[in-house]
């Protein structure tokens, strides 16, 4: 019996010093499961600011206004895996102008609402963009102006790039034609087609 006891006591002794040879601080963690790190989320609403330069013609006319534009923007978008779907709406105050001849043609503003789909590697988003453009065509004669406000379309693309969960910034080009309006200072219909770059902020909720 007092072998036996003396065997049991042993075995415990050599069980608890492998244990802490193992662990010198006598210290097991918790058993844990190893998980991945969560990916980058684009999903949710947004606001932000751009500035851009844009540049186009006008059409029955050589004018080919241009200038500085800069505006704000909102959005939300759904996220499915790496497919991001969503639609934005942005205003932008522009300085395009230019004059040929004796007219001078500009665009005070413009605005789109566009659908975006995109394909996000994860804080890295790029996309294609598409919708409606509506802003204005002014025109110059002398001491004569007049002004019309018309829609349109508008097609581009873009990437985002996601700093924090919360900001990203990006770059887009846009490729914008605002239809023909009748103008009675120049007797015919004007048309403004040009290209936006822009670099913006977002701020995601």
């Amino acid at each position: 019996m007092r072998i036996q006891f003396t065997v049991a006591i042993a075995l415990v002794l050599i069980g608890v010093t492998s244990a802490q040879a193992a662990d010198p601080y006598g210290y097991r963690a918790p058993y844990t499961v190893e998980q991945p790190l969560n990916g980058y989320s684009w999903a949710g609403p947004y606001v932000g600011g751009n500035i851009g330069y844009a540049w186009g013609d006008v059409s029955q006319n050589r004018a080919e206004p241009s200038g500085l534009n800069g505006g704000v923007q909102g959005g939300y978008n759904w996220q499915f895996g790496q497919f991001v779907l969503g639609g934005e709406v942005d205003i932008q105050a522009s300085g395009a102008s230019d004059t040929f001849a004796a007219w001078k043609f500009s665009n005070p503003w413009f605005g789109t609402l566009r659908g975006r789909a995109g394909f996000a590697m994860n804080n890295i988003l790029i996309y294609g963009t598409g919708g409606l453009a509506f802003g204005s065509v002014r025109a110059q004669v002398l001491n004569l102006t007049e002004t019309n406000t018309t829609a349109g379309w508008t097609l581009g693309a873009g990437a985002e790039i996601g700093l924090t969960q919360n900001w990203s910034v990006k770059a887009e080009y846009l490729y914008v034609s605002l239809n023909e309006n009748h103008f009675m200072v120049t007797g015919m219909p004007n048309s403004y087609d040009f290209s936006v770059v822009r670099f913006g902020v977002n701020y995601k909720f």
